[in-house]
């Protein structure tokens, strides 16, 4: 995959890589729905050292497990990294410069998902979080 590159809504906090995400996700569980205002959340996951920042996040503990980074002066939310994976950060995909570039491997949390949205897909499902590995 060639550079991936990502921004908040007021460009304070940028973001790129060069190698492609271990993993794509949908995401249905309530907090990232909470959190982003969203019915569903668009993941990929990376290891921290293959990302470059430029701005500075802030960093909001959002459960026991989980850290939410966001820009301080939009307020978007950037990226999510939790105990549950540890050498991994995920970032939003729909904060991309290019996001059509994204495809969805699968979709977790589905058990959580809004009874109203119903998506045309053919991805595999999980009831709760896909386990790593």
């Amino acid at each position: 995959m060639a550079e991936i590159s990502g921004r908040c809504l007021c460009g304070q906090v940028r973001y790129a890589t060069t190698t492609s995400p271990l993993w794509t996700a949908l995401c249905h569980c309530e907090s990232c729905r909470r959190a982003c205002s969203a019915p569903v959340v668009a993941w990929m996951g990376f290891a921290p050292a293959d990302v470059q920042w430029h701005g500075t996040r802030k960093f909001y503990q959002s459960s026991k497990i989980g850290t939410r980074g966001f820009c301080p002066e939009c307020g978007s939310q950037m990226s999510f990294e939790s105990t549950r994976w540890p050498g991994e950060i995920h970032l939003y995909a729909v904060s991309m410069d290019d996001p059509e570039c994204y495809v969805p491997q699968l979709q977790c949390h589905h058990d959580e998902r809004l009874g109203w949205l119903h998506l045309a897909d053919d991805l595999p499902t999980f009831p709760a979080s896909a386990e790593p590995g």
